[in-house]
């Protein structure tokens, strides 16, 4: 499931539109790499023990 999502985020790659200029456009773009950094996190080994206890 993750993995699915992480090969979206990855091939999403939007450059500015017609309707994005100067600050729009660099916000845009610091919200797009913050995001992706956050995708690209590995999941702490402890919350991949407490989701195991799930099953």
């Amino acid at each position: 499931m993750g993995q699915d999502t992480n090969r979206k985020a990855a091939t999403t790659k939007r450059s500015p539109g017609k309707g994005e200029t100067g600050k729009e456009g660099d916000v845009g773009n610091a919200l797009r790499s913050v995001y992706q950094k956050a995708v690209d996190e590995a999941v702490p080994d402890d919350l991949l023990d407490l989701l195991g206890k799930l099953k």
